[in-house]
């Protein structure tokens, strides 16, 4: 369960590594049927995902986006985990 800090830990991953994680006030992800934005206290979902953008709002890197390929987001307690085949960082800014 992630601590009551008002934001959401979150993992990408695949299947090789750990892409990115830490805390967030929001993420959209890229699911099947359109994209699913997450923020803090959201119902426990599961989504699988197609291939597009993640999209981050970091608490300490400002907002992130990566490119990923097919995979799932999992939602529950205010912590997301993404697992995707492959993902590239696109953008970085603060």
């Amino acid at each position: 369960m992630a601590k009551k800090t008002g934001m959401l830990q979150v993992e990408v991953v695949t299947r090789t590594k750990r892409m990115w994680h830490g805390l967030a006030s929001s993420v959209i992800v890229p699911s099947v049927d359109g994209d699913l934005g997450i923020l803090v206290d959201r119902a426990p979902i599961l989504a699988v995902l197609r291939p597009g953008n993640v999209v981050l709002e970091t608490a300490n890197e400002g907002h992130q986006e990566i490119e990923v390929s097919a995979g799932f987001a999992s939602v529950d307690s205010n912590f997301v985990t993404i697992v995707v085949d492959s993902g590239d960082f696109i953008t970085s800014s603060k």
